[in-house]
């Protein structure tokens, strides 16, 4: 009974202050975090503990089929090239920036311990993304790279987190095993995002009068989706979104009348919800994560903390505005049209490099750390790792989440859509 009211209590403060940040204009992820921290701060308020693998299976699989569902399919096709630069290249470049300054700067820290930071902190957040750039008028174009690629990355990120974990344990590195290895849960999550994709399409044509039945196998293919790729080793990130994009792709024909309006309908409640627990959980965790750290080390590694958002912040304006500069030549040295709609300018290059928020699933990954190793000693570094991750979360969730829409504002990049709007509303 006490967990059900804690969960209900949770649900209240969440919706409550999702209106409110609607009123005062606020980024609604920033003040869930800022109450999630008030609310595990409050005296005898029982510990809220976050299951990685709950994260993993009941939160990422609807949001990502969700985001997928909904992302403009053409601007994706365009974008494709910059969306895996991204997604892939600069994944592996941050965790390896994140890496080489970790072990440098933080006393006792091991090569492998810095990539195993570098892995939980290298790829940005799907939900916060599309979270906090909502309402902004950005260009659809800006839009899909940032979805695109926070959809994408999680498998790199979570590939440079499982190499860098068993090389803690003493597992040797093999660049071609590795390589094999990214490939091997790539094309094995295709694979299944497609079967299962297909599968759908197969059922939903053969019971057009059913609404409930085809929303509830809209609902329910996401989670069997995930769980069937990661039971079978391969990435279930990848499997989701392929399934909302093929899904999204030929909806007009699966989808029975009437059906499309009442499913989106259910979807926007589900991701709302989802999305604010998200939120209210990361800062719930915080307080947690502090009692594990000694009093006079805390102060130190939040300068940590600080100093990584700093280097993953420009190593990623360095690699977003190479890919525009490549865009650039390669245009001017082909004249080819796809080249020209592929390319982006100054401003939007910006906001898209100061749009790397991390979030869940960089705390679940944090968390989800072992607590011994195959020998059965402690895991080195845990505590520090976990901290510095949580913190280099909530700086990025409240520091660039409150300054991107200023950014915004201060180039004045509106989408011409959004303008019309304005116009017509003055």
């Amino acid at each position: 009974m006490e967990n059900y009211s804690i969960i209900l209590f949770v649900l209240v403060v969440m919706i409550g202050l999702s209106a409110v940040a609607d009123k005062i204009r606020l980024p609604y992820p920033i003040l869930l975090v800022t109450a999630g921290i008030a609310v595990g701060f409050i005296p005898g308020m029982p510990k809220i503990e976050l299951d990685p693998e709950i994260v993993f299976l009941l939160f990422l699989p609807p949001m990502l089929y969700d985001a997928a569902f909904n992302i403009s399919f053409n601007e994706f096709r365009k974008n494709i090239n910059t969306i895996y630069t991204l997604a892939i290249a600069l994944v592996f470049m941050t965790a390896g920036g994140i890496a080489v300054l970790a072990y440098f700067i933080i006393p006792d820290m091991t090569w492998p311990l810095a990539f195993v930071l570098g892995g939980i902190l290298s790829a940005t957040d799907a939900v916060a993304a599309m979270s906090i750039t909502k309402g902004l008028g950005l260009s659809h174009k800006t839009l899909t790279i940032l979805e695109g690629e926070s959809l994408i990355n999680d498998a790199s990120g979570l590939i440079a987190y499982r190499l860098s974990v068993a090389a803690v344990g003493g597992t040797s590195f093999v660049f071609w095993k590795a390589g094999l290895q990214f490939v091997q849960l790539i094309a094995g999550g295709l694979l299944v995002g497609f079967v299962f994709s297909k599968l759908l399409e197969f059922i939903l044509p053969r019971i057009p009068k059913n609404k409930l039945v085809a929303i509830s196998f809209t609902l329910l293919m996401p989670f069997i989706t995930y769980l069937a790729a990661e039971e079978i080793h391969v990435s279930g990130v990848i499997a989701v979104v392929l399934l909302g994009l093929r899904i999204s792709w030929f909806e007009p024909k699966l989808f029975p009348d009437g059906t499309k309006a009442q499913s989106r309908a259910i979807w926007e409640i589900i991701v709302f919800i989802l999305n604010g627990l998200v939120f209210v959980l990361i800062g719930i965790e915080f307080p947690y994560v502090l009692e594990n750290i000694a009093g006079q080390e805390i102060l130190p590694l939040i300068g940590y903390s600080f100093l990584i958002c700093i280097v993953a912040l420009a190593i990623r304006m360095i690699r977003v505005f190479l890919q525009k500069i490549n865009l650039d030549r390669a245009f001017l040295k082909t004249g080819d049209s796809r080249l020209q709609a592929a390319q982006l300018d100054w401003k939007n290059s910006l906001i898209i490099s100061w749009s790397g928020m991390r979030g869940i699933v960089s705390l679940a990954t944090a968390l989800a750390l072992p607590a011994t190793l195959a020998d059965g000693s402690a895991f080195p570094q845990r505590d520090t790792i976990i901290f510095i991750s949580v913190v280099a979360v909530l700086i990025t969730l409240v520091g660039q989440g409150l300054s991107l829409p200023m950014l915004v504002k201060w180039l004045d990049v509106v989408s011409a859509h959004r303008r019309k709007e304005r116009q017509s509303r003055s």
